[in-house]
């Protein structure tokens, strides 16, 4: 099943389900009781906002063959993560946002991992009874200021550097799916899930041996290679089979 969180006109935000090409309002959340309404409203009257609001969103490092760099010529042996603050997030058709204080602003296309029960200690055989369901996650870092830094806690921080959705899939198995990311239709990122070097069970049980995970935190899982700059006027459009497109336009920040 797929559940968006969405606007109509003044109304909202609200959570709510898809059924072909309309969605029904839920009367509670999806990570609790609720009761489904009839999909009635077409979907192209709603204005779908970021799927879930999470209270974490962990990064992973190098989860793909030939995301090793001079800095770090080998495989990572145990998955390296990095976080994320909520307030980065938009939702499909809302504005990736170039800070002024960066010149090199890439993207990265990664399948978002939604979790779904409070845990700790999850066993890799356990993992997929607390998965909520899939989005798509496009994330963006000011590669400029990583290299300056020398790590990439400000270059991810930004406001609008991670688009979600369109929307939550429950019914997905994840272990071999297309993922691709273009810009203005020119491919540039393409891998199938199954190349990862950590699967979505072993991240969801070492990430829980850290910290406790909690419904609606995201796990970004990884992005293939050929992550690369981006210009004002540029649209990224990033495809997971099975689930959809998450497209943004890209604009300058402007100060007043």
């Amino acid at each position: 099943m797929r559940y968006v969180r969405y606007e109509v006109g003044f109304v909202g935000p609200k959570y709510g389900w898809i059924l072909e090409d309309k969605v029904g309002e839920l009367q509670g959340t999806p990570f609790g009781e609720y009761r489904r309404m009839e999909a009635d409203l077409p979907i192209e009257r709603v204005r779908l906002l970021p799927p879930v609001l999470p209270g974490k969103i962990i990064g992973i490092h190098q989860n793909f063959p030939g995301s090793v760099t001079d800095a770090a010529p080998e495989f990572p042996k145990i998955p390296r993560l990095y976080l994320k603050p909520p307030s980065s997030i938009i939702g499909s058709g809302q504005k990736i946002v170039l800070p002024v204080q960066s010149r090199q602003v890439v993207h990265e296309v990664h399948l978002g991992v939604v979790i779904g029960r409070t845990g700790r200690w999850i066993t890799p055989e356990d993992a997929i009874d607390y998965i909520f369901g899939f989005t798509i996650a496009t994330e963006f870092s000011a590669r400029d200021l990583e290299l300056e830094d020398n790590h990439s806690d400000r270059a991810r921080a930004f406001d609008t550097f991670l688009s979600i959705g369109p929307w939550v899939e429950t019914d997905l198995d994840v272990t071999d799916l297309l993922m691709t990311c273009r810009v203005k239709d020119e491919l540039r990122q393409m891998a199938s899930t199954r190349e990862m070097i950590f699967t979505v069970p072993q991240l969801v049980a070492f990430i829980s041996s850290i910290m406790t995970l909690d419904p609606g935190d995201l796990i970004l899982a990884g992005t293939p290679v050929g992550s690369d700059a981006l210009v004002p006027g540029d649209i990224v459009q990033s495809s997971i089979e099975g689930i959809g497109d998450l497209v943004n336009p890209v604009w300058l920040e402007c100060l007043e």
